[in-house]
């Protein structure tokens, strides 16, 4: 399954918002996108030739990273306390 369940995505919501019904802050936004991107690649390791799902995965690498560089941007204890908290290399 490469996207993400609702149960999940509400949990995530918890995790990284500043409240249960705080989805659309941009930390929230780059959590969601690094599960699905996990989902994907995953699923990717299976069907090495689904190239249109690889074309999503690289479209959500690339939004995941803008939506870094505008948190960086705007405050950078924020970032590397996100960057942490996910996982990510940087």
């Amino acid at each position: 399954m490469m996207s993400i369940d609702k149960k999940k995505t509400i949990e995530i919501i918890k995790d990284y918002g500043g409240s249960e019904i705080d989805s659309g802050s941009a930390d929230v936004q780059v959590a969601i996108l690094t599960e699905r991107i996990k989902n994907l690649t995953e699923h990717l390791k299976l069907h090495k030739k689904d190239f249109g799902s690889r074309r999503g995965l690289l479209s959500m690498v690339g939004q995941r990273r803008n939506l870094l560089k505008y948190i960086k941007s705007k405050n950078e204890d924020r970032y590397t306390d996100l960057i942490k908290k996910l996982g990510l290399r940087r």
